[in-house]
């Protein structure tokens, strides 16, 4: 076997996500020494009894904190999976480049906090949305969006998902006109605070072109693909392709194919809450064999069924 971590992106977060973890003595380190990094309460995001997680700049150091939690969890009880790749979707990116040993996870989660920030700026000056295209007519729903000074293509999922983001006013005009063209199965409007790798944070894009300039990465111990380039991070490349991800369109598909072609990957683990991940890589490859760790039920069972990698 040969195994391709997925690391769950901004949209998979809810209310009481990792939560259950906080009972591993590891995990409870690693998301208490994020809230000291970051100056967030990170437990009290996850729990989000106020409505913390509807915020980006909340959600993306938590999220990727749990996730990254996971993985260490994983490396301690499964020291010899089989880990031939690894990729996330967007901000999954950033739990991928910690555990590949990128970036170390104390400045991983104080970059993402001021990502978050940046990201929650744009997202507040400008009202915008998004929608999932479900079974497209790819060339259509492109021509569609170039119909429209303010709608682009953000996420290129998987082949049956596209995502659409812009101008909210906008986006619900190219919704109907799809809708209308017969180019989609289902356009469905997403509740999302912003247009994600579109134009419209260009902004941000800006302000992470200067926060990543002293960052250091270092080249990842093990493969990690890029939603930006489809292809392999190299250290010395990673500050520039993080910059211009914020602005551009996602191809985790495509990084899904690269891995199966490139490191041979035959099955999927998908760290974090939820299983979009996977559903995309079946869509990709029915053939992948494909698991996913959102829960700690989920993780001991993961771990029970996988003792040969002790």
């Amino acid at each position: 076997m040969k195994l391709g971590l997925l690391f769950s992106g901004q949209g998979s977060q809810k209310p009481g996500m990792g939560l259950d973890f906080l009972s591993d003595p590891l995990f409870e380190s690693i998301i208490s020494e994020g809230s000291a990094a970051t100056g967030l309460d990170l437990k009290k995001i996850m729990a989000s009894e106020n409505g913390e997680l509807n915020e980006t700049k909340n959600v993306q150091p938590a999220l990727v904190a749990v996730s990254y939690g996971i993985y260490k969890m994983l490396q301690r009880d499964l020291p010899n999976m089989p880990i031939a790749a690894m990729t996330g979707l967007s901000l999954g990116e950033y739990a991928a480049l910690m555990a590949s040993e990128a970036i170390n996870a104390e400045e991983g989660l104080k970059l993402l906090a001021d990502r978050g920030q940046y990201m929650q700026e744009d997202a507040d000056a400008t009202p915008s949305t998004m929608a999932a295209i479900l079974d497209p007519d790819i060339a259509v729903v492109e021509a569609t969006c170039d119909k429209y000074d303010q709608v682009w293509i953000a996420n290129y999922n998987s082949p049956k998902q596209l995502v659409i983001g812009g101008v909210a006013e906008d986006v619900n005009q190219a919704v109907a006109d799809i809708k209308e063209q017969e180019a989609a199965k289902r356009a469905v409007l997403l509740n999302v605070s912003g247009a994600f790798h579109t134009p419209l944070f260009n902004g941000a894009r800006a302000k992470m072109h200067d926060r990543l300039a002293n960052q250091p990465f270092f080249q990842p111990v093990v493969p990690v693909i890029s939603n930006t380039t489809i292809d392999q991070f190299k250290g010395e490349e990673i500050a520039s392709i993080m910059e211009r991800q914020l602005a551009v369109p996602t191809h985790f598909g495509e990084d899904v194919e690269y891995m199966v072609e490139n490191q041979g990957v035959d099955a999927t683990l998908e760290i974090g809450p939820g299983k979009t991940l996977s559903k995309f890589a079946k869509q990709v490859n029915s053939s992948l064999s494909r698991a996913n760790i959102g829960t700690m039920a989920e993780y001991e069972a993961y771990v029970k069924e996988n003792q040969q990698w002790i």
